[in-house]
């Protein structure tokens, strides 16, 4: 099973079908927080509905497509992060987190981040990151910004949320630009 150590309160895991209950229960728990920012949320009403969708983000993993993993936080969930989208020609990638409530401002995403774009970088050789928020979501944006992505525009009308269409912000980070911010 594939896992990064973060740090010594961080550990990212993959998922894999025994964390379908575990994932159900912290979007329950955090259901109107993820709402928010979040259109799958309310279409995810059962465990059973994790249950089918684990195996398919496994064969992203296993065909190197793709990256879904939980963040436990001195031991628990808190939240998962994954690297989407993956273009090998053009070696790019989307990142996308979210997290629970009461594990925000604890540093826990903007260090988790950090590790995953030393993963993806250093490790999958990948030469451009993304990172798309919500011009509104002040907390997520924080993550890219804190981290020094490049602000590189606005997609109009990006994403819609529960009938109603908002604003992406489009943040991206280079190979040579993280190499140059953190020595690995």
């Amino acid at each position: 099973m594939f896992t990064l150590k973060v740090d010594n309160q961080i550990e990212l895991q993959l998922f894999q079908q025994h964390h379908a209950l575990k994932l159900y229960q912290l979007v329950e728990e955090n259901r109107e927080h993820l709402r928010e920012w979040m259109p799958w949320v309310d279409s995810m009403n059962s465990p059973y509905q994790f249950e089918s969708i684990i195996p398919i983000w496994l064969s992203q993993f296993a065909e190197n497509n793709g990256l879904n993993v939980g963040i436990l936080y001195n031991g628990e969930l808190v939240g998962s992060i994954g690297i989407h989208q993956i273009d090998w020609h053009n070696r790019m990638a989307n990142i996308g987190y979210y997290l629970s409530k009461n594990a925000e401002g604890h540093g826990i995403m903007t260090r988790t981040v950090q590790s995953l774009l030393n993963y993806t970088f250093f490790t999958l050789g990948l030469n451009r990151v993304e990172i798309r928020c919500g011009v509104k979501n002040k907390k997520s944006r924080a993550i890219p910004e804190r981290l020094g992505f490049v602000k590189e525009g606005i997609i109009r009308d990006g994403e819609q949320l529960y009938g109603n269409f908002h604003d992406l912000f489009v943040y991206g980070m280079l190979a040579s630009e993280w190499k140059k911010r953190v020595p690995y």
